[in-house]
């Protein structure tokens, strides 16, 4: 076997492991905050609801500059870039620990956020275009289970630092992880570049105004009163698209192509993430919320109670592949889709004073279907794309999925909220949480007709080489 091929197999064995870093630190530090928010407003002397602009700036950083992470890749190469955005976030890790105020507590999560809306796009990039087609589906199956154990382990993990260290350990836990991804980056990474016309900064300052305005008035809806203001960001954030999507028609290098949309399994994998996730996006933030409320159980418990969803995406790996080449990805996904929204609707059932460990094999089955359901979704978007649309399209793929997350978020705490002051449930609160997993439930289930847009042969392409 030549140097090259050689260099080849090593590239192939570690860079889903690098993008697996870049997507567990992003995941973790997305979660793992939200238990923290009370120490944290102790110690810096402020008031815990002034604390979710730390989160908002983050959000709001990635909706921003996700973007542009093609352009930078194409222009400066998927190795340096995909180390710089690692560099930035582990420093910015270290600035939030080292805060002194909410104030700079922002500024060094503005810092965070960038790197963060260049490391997984850049690091899924790199992935795409190494692997085959025939390779890809399984190579994505195992660089994604961080995206599965992050949002499970991350209220567990900052419930134990907050209560056994404090809470500058839930920044600095990324600094090790991101040096190991660097460590592996300088030898494993590859180099792509791309010809480049330009930069369409127009078109960018249209799309970025569009994807800040739509997170800013989804973080809004789940937390403001003055439903009116969110609704005129929202609408406003519409109008952004609006006039990007008449740039775009006019551009001769718009930095999303509108020909992207004419590629129907990337249109369909757009479209059912954000469907999808209004349902899926809601158990991780809703589950906990209403262990600790609902049940008067600790943080560290709730964090127990949904562990087995990453073990169970874990165990599960091997088998989605098999189950993707067996019965295609429109069948699957239908199905799957299905199932998911069965089981979210199941977590309302158990009553008052049933024990809380009957959420575990609910949760430990979800945990599996989720697994099946980020994989096909991540890997249908990108099955036809041809090679000049790899790099905008695996862009808009993560806006698209940084802005489903948060709809599903607002969706969840908005319908929650809803029920909550609605004479139906008599301020019973865990009426409340039941009613919204119903809502939540049935809204997926619904979803699954988006996949029926599929047809049976497509991700033909995406067939594991070893099934064949």
């Amino acid at each position: 076997m030549s140097a090259a091929n050689t260099d080849l197999v090593s590239i192939k064995r570690f860079l889903p492991a690098i993008l697996g870093t870049a997507i567990f630190m992003q995941m973790l530090d997305s979660t793992i905050l939200n238990t923290s928010l009370p120490a944290i407003a102790r110690d810096l002397n402020e008031s815990p609801l002034n604390m979710q602009n730390a989160v908002v700036s983050y959000v709001l950083t990635l909706a921003l500059f996700m973007p542009v992470s093609g352009f930078l890749a194409d222009k400066f190469g998927t190795r340096k870039t995909f180390m710089t955005a690692l560099v930035i976030f582990s420093l910015g890790s270290v600035f939030c620990a080292m805060s002194q105020s909410l104030n700079q507590l922002i500024i060094s999560r503005v810092v965070q956020g960038l790197g963060g809306s260049l490391m997984t796009p850049v690091g899924k990039l790199a992935l795409i275009k190494t692997f085959d087609k025939n390779e890809l589906l399984r190579a994505m199956n195992y660089a994604i289970i961080p995206a599965l154990i992050g949002p499970v382990l991350g209220p567990l993990v900052g419930g134990y630092m907050v209560d056994y260290l404090s809470w500058h350990w839930i920044f600095l836990i990324n600094v090790p992880i991101g040096l190991l991804g660097i460590a592996l980056s300088i030898r494993y990474m590859p180099d792509y570049r791309a010809a480049l016309s330009g930069f369409d900064m127009k078109g960018f300052l249209f799309f970025a105004s569009a994807s800040l305005m739509l997170s800013i008035s989804l973080e809004m809806l789940g937390h403001s009163q003055t439903i009116t203001i969110v609704l005129l960001i929202f609408i406003l954030g519409f109008l952004m698209l609006y006039f990007y999507y008449r740039h775009a028609r006019k551009s001769d290098n718009p930095i999303f192509p509108l020909n992207l949309f004419q590629v129907r399994t990337f249109r369909v994998g757009i479209l059912g993430n954000l469907a999808t996730r209004l349902g899926i996006s809601a158990v991780p933030l809703l589950l906990p919320m209403m262990v600790q409320i609902a049940y008067g159980q600790s943080a560290v418990v709730s964090g127990w109670i949904i562990a087995p969803m990453a073990l169970t995406a874990m165990i599960g790996k091997p088998a989605v592949v098999r189950i993707l080449d067996n019965f295609g990805y429109r069948n699957t996904l239908l199905v799957n889709t299905t199932i998911i929204g069965i089981l979210i609707f199941c977590l309302g059932l158990p009553g008052a004073d049933t024990n809380i460990y009957w959420f575990v094999p609910m949760l430990a089955a979800l945990g599996f279907f989720n697994s099946i359901q980020f994989t096909a979704m991540n890997t249908i978007s990108i099955a036809d794309l041809r090679n000049n649309q790899t790099s905008p399209g695996n862009s808009l793929v993560s806006v698209n999925q940084q802005l489903a997350v948060g709809f599903g978020i607002a969706a969840g705490l908005t319908v929650l909220k809803a029920f909550e002051a609605s004479p139906i449930v008599g301020g019973d609160i865990h009426v409340a949480f039941k009613y919204t997993f119903f809502v939540a439930g049935a809204l997926t289930v619904i979803s699954a007709a988006v996949f029926r847009r599929l047809h049976p042969l497509d991700g033909r392409n995406l067939k594991s080489a070893g099934s064949r």
